[in-house]
C-alpha cells in the first residue's frame, strides 16, 4: 500500500512525465491524471502539482479545474500554465508577453526566506517556455522570484501553501529545479521519501498475493526487462501458479529464442517456448503499412497465446509488463488523439479470452523497473538489455516483411550489437538496432557493379525513452561496423547512420 503520494494534474504539457520522474527521484510516489478526469482525492495525497500546457489560459476553451478542491486542504504548486491558471482564477491578469520568453533565463530576484526558494542561488538558471505572462497578481498573492523580463517568475498565496512558478523546474536546463521540487514535495508537503524499490517489492508482492490468491496466471515473456521483472514479481507472490510463455514470432533478434529460454533456466520460472514463426509470416504477407503490421502481429500473438492459455487448466489471469509511460501515453488529456502507434500491451483483451489482467509494473518508469529487477536479483544481462519493440523486427523492416528480409536484418543487427558490446559502448547507449530500408543502391565490389539493399543503424541515448538524442558513436567504430556489415551480409552494399533526435523523430522508424 502506498503510504503517501503527490497528485499531478496534466493539462497536456510535453514535460508532465518529467515532473513525475523528478518527484519519483526524490523517493516519493506520484501519479499523473488528466485535469478533466481527476480521481477521488485519496487520504494519503500530500500535495498537488498543476502541469504546464500548450494552451493559453486566455483561450475560450482553455483547460480548467476547480481549485477549491485542493487549495486550503493541501499544498499546491502550479507550473507555467498551472501558475497562470491559479493567478487568473484568483482575480489576477494574464496577457500575451511583450517579449516571448523561451529557453534559459536567470532568477535575478529571489525571496530566499520563502520555503519554496530555500537553497536556490541568486541568478539561478531556469527554463522558460511561455507566450503569456502574469501581468498582475491577485491581491492576496506575492512575488517571490523574478527574472530580468518576467516580474512574476514565482509567487505564493499569502498565508497558505499555494505556489506558482512561470518556469519549468523538471527539465535539466533549470539547474536547481530538483532543489525547488524537493522544497515543495519534502519540506512543504511533508513527504517522508520512503518509496523505494525495496518497499515497492514488499508491498506489490503482498498485494499480488491478496489479489491472486490460488489463481493461475499466464504471462507472455519477451526476454526484455519489463516482462522479466513482472514475471519475477508474480512468481514471488504465487510461485508455480505462474505459467510463462515465450513465443518465437520469427521477428526476434538472431539466436534470441534459444538465448532467452536459456537465461530463464536459473530463475526458477516455469517457461514454455512456442515456435510460431510461420503463423506470423503468413499474417504479415503483403502488409507494408506500419499500423497494419502492428495489428496483424498483435492479433496473431493473441491467437497463439490464447491457444497456449487453453492448455492450462483453470487459468484466470493474464500477466503483463505494462509500464507507466504506456499507460499515460494511451490516455489523451483532451479526448481521442491522433494515433502515434499502437501499444502492444495496452488496450485490453478480446472478449473470448475471458482473462482478468494483472499489471504489477503499471505505475513504474523504465529506470524504476530496472531498480526493482535488481532488488529481485535478476541478472545484469537481462536488466541491462536494450529495449526492443513488441512487434520486433517487423517495424525495423520498412515495407513488407519476409523471412529473407528478417534473416538479413538479424545478421546486420547482430554485428552492430556485438560490436557495441566488444567496444564497451553498449551500456552507454539506451537503445540500438538496425533498419532495413525499402530501397536499393548502386555499389562496386571488386570489379563488379552491385545493386543491393541499404541498412540504417540507429543508436540513441535517453533516460526513459520519452525523449532521446542520437548517440555520438566514434567515427572509427561506425566505419569498422559498416565495413564488417557490407563484407559479411550478402545483399547489403550500403550502411547509413541515423542522426535524428526524439522529438521530432521517434526512436523506431515505424
Amino acid at each position: 500500500m502506498i503510504t503517501e503520494q503527490i497528485l499531478i494534474l496534466d493539462f497536456g504539457s510535453q514535460f508532465t512525465q518529467l515532473i513525475a520522474r523528478r518527484v519519483r527521484e526524490l523517493n516519493v510516489y506520484c501519479e499523473i491524471h488528466p485535469y478533466n478526469n481527476i480521481p477521488p482525492i485519496a487520504a494519503n495525497t500530500k500535495g498537488v502539482i498543476l502541469s504546464g500546457s500548450p494552451c493559453s489560459v486566455r483561450d475560450a476553451d482553455a483547460p480548467s479545474v476547480d481549485l477549491t478542491a485542493f487549495r486550503h486542504h493541501m499544498p499546491v504548486l502550479g507550473v507555467c500554465y498551472g501558475a497562470q491558471l491559479m493567478a487568473q482564477k484568483g482575480g489576477g491578469e494574464v496577457k500575451p508577453s511583450s517579449i516571448r520568453e523561451y529557453g534559459r533565463a536567470r532568477l535575478n530576484e529571489i525571496d530566499l526566506a520563502n520555503r519554496l526558494m530555500h537553497g536556490l542561488d541568486l541568478n539561478s538558471q531556469v527554463w522558460m517556455s511561455h507566450g503569456d505572462t502574469i501581468t498582475s497578481l491577485p491581491a492576496d498573492f506575492e512575488v517571490i522570484a523574478s527574472t530580468e523580463t518576467v516580474r512574476v517568475a514565482a509567487f505564493q498565496a499569502t498565508g497558505e501553501a499555494t505556489y506558482g512558478i512561470q518556469f519549468h523546474p523538471e527539465v535539466t536546463h533549470s539547474t536547481q529545479g530538483k532543489q525547488l521540487l524537493k522544497n515543495f514535495v519534502v519540506d512543504i508537503c511533508g513527504c517522508s521519501q520512503d518509496w523505494t524499490a525495496e518497499s515497492f517489492v514488499d508491498t506489490t508482492v503482498a498485494g499480488l498475493q491478496a489479489q491472486l490468491g490460488t489463481d493461475k496466471v499466464v504471462l507472455g515473456l519477451s526476454g526484455g526487462v519489463d516482462s522479466s521483472v513482472a514475471a519475477m514479481l508474480i512468481h514471488r507472490a504465487i510461485g508455480a501458479n505462474l505459467y510463462c510463455v515465450f513465443v518465437d514470432n520469427g521477428l526476434l533478434r538472431k539466436d534470441e529464442f534459444e538465448g532467452v529460454l536459456d537465461s530463464y533456466k536459473t530463475l526458477g520460472l516455469n517457461v514454455k517456448g512456442v515456435d510460431a514463426k510461420d503463423q506470423f509470416y503468413h499474417a504479415l504477407a503483403g502488409l507494408s503499412d506500419p499500423e497494419a503490421k502492428r495489428k496483424a502481429i498483435g492479433k496473431t500473438f493473441i491467437d497463439v497465446f490464447d491457444q497456449e492459455a487453453h492448455l492450462i487448466e483453470n487459468v484466470a489471469w493474464l500477466g503483463q509488463g505494462t509500464i507507466y509511460p504506456d499507460v499515460i501515453e494511451s490516455v489523451s488529456v483532451k479526448g481521442p488523439s491522433a494515433t502515434i502507434k499502437s501499444h502492444h500491451n495496452v488496450g485490453g483483451l478480446p472478449d473470448f479470452m475471458k482473462l482478468k489482467v494483472v499489471e504489477p509494473l503499471n505505475t513504474l518508469f523504465k529506470d524504476e523497473v530496472r531498480l526493482v529487477g535488481r532488488t529481485l536479483g535478476l541478472p545484469n544481462h537481462i536488466l541491462g538489455r536494450h529495449p526492443f519493440p513488441g512487434p520486433g523486427l517487423a517495424i525495423r523492416i520498412l515495407g513488407d516483411v519476409t523471412a529473407e528480409k528478417v534473416a538479413i536484418l538479424q545478421q546486420v543487427d547482430a554485428l552492430f550489437i556485438d560490436g557495441l558490446r566488444r567496444e564497451g559502448l553498449y551500456d552507454q547507449v539506451w537503445q540500438a538496432g538496425a533498419m532495413l530500408l525499402p530501397v536499393q543502391s548502386v555499389g562496386v565490389m571488386g570489379d563488379e557493379r552491385t545493386y543491393e539493399r541499404v541498412v540504417a543503424l540507429r543508436a540513441v541515448t535517453s533516460v526513459d525513452g520519452m525523449t532521446a538524442d542520437w548517440a555520438h558513436l566514434p567515427y572509427t567504430f561506425l566505419a569498422d561496423i559498416s565495413n564488417e556489415i557490407i563484407n559479411k551480409v550478402k545483399g547489403v552494399n550500403r550502411v547509413v547512420y541515423d542522426i535524428s533526435s526524439k522529438p521530432p523523430a521517434t526512436i523506431e522508424w515505424e
